[in-house]
C-alpha cells in the first residue's frame, strides 16, 4: 500500500520540470538510469528530453564497493551504453539517494565507457544519510528515515509509479 505522504507521480513531475528546465537545451545529453527504479525514471525522463536513442543504463552490481558484503543480487541485469560517452553530458538518474555508494559505482561504471563532459545526478528522493560526499543536482523531495526503513519505488503495469516505505 503506498505511504500517503508520497504521490510518486507528483514526485516525478516536480524532477522532470526541474530537469527539463535546466537541461532542455544542452548539446550532447544523455540520459543513464541505475537499475531498477532509476532506470524507470530515466525512459520518461528521456521522452521527455527527446534524447531519442541517447537513453542508456546501469547495473552497479559488479562496481559497488561492498559487493563482498552484500554479494550479488538475483537480478543483475546488463548495462546497455550504445552511445558515445566521451565527451557528452550525463545525466545519472536514481530513484533514491541515500548512502552515495550506488552513484559512486555507477560513475566508475560510466568511465569504463568514456569521460564524459559533465555528470548531471538526479533523483526522486533524498534520504539523507551520506556516507560518501555526492549530492543530487536535482531532486524532488529530501526525506528522514530510520536506519531500519528503506523507500521502493514500484511502477504499474500502466507505467505509473508508485513510492512505499518498507522496513527491512
Amino acid at each position: 500500500m503506498p505511504n500517503p505522504d508520497f504521490d510518486a507521480e507528483a514526485l516525478y513531475r516536480q524532477l522532470a520540470d526541474s530537469v527539463k528546465s535546466s537541461l532542455a537545451s544542452t548539446d550532447n545529453l544523455a540520459v543513464v538510469g541505475i537499475y531498477s527504479g532509476g532506470a524507470w525514471l530515466a525512459e520518461r525522463l528521456a521522452q521527455e528530453l527527446n534524447v531519442g536513442n541517447r537513453l542508456g543504463f546501469i547495473d552497479v552490481s559488479f562496481y559497488r564497493d561492498d559487493y563482498a558484503e552484500k554479494g550479488l543480487h538475483a537480478e543483475v541485469k546488463p548495462t546497455q551504453i550504445s552511445f558515445e560517452v566521451e565527451g557528452a553530458t550525463i545525466l545519472l538518474v536514481d530513484d533514491v539517494l541515500y548512502t552515495g555508494r550506488t552513484t559512486r559505482a555507477a560513475i566508475n561504471e560510466l568511465f569504463d565507457y568514456g569521460r564524459p563532459a559533465k555528470i548531471k545526478l538526479a533523483a526522486l528522493v533524498d534520504r539523507g544519510g551520506r556516507e560518501l560526499p555526492i549530492a543530487a543536482d536535482f531532486v524532488a523531495q529530501t526525506v528522514a528515515l530510520t536506519q531500519d526503513q528503506q523507500l521502493v519505488l514500484g511502477r504499474d503495469d500502466d507505467g505509473r509509479f508508485s513510492l512505499t516505505v518498507d522496513h527491512a
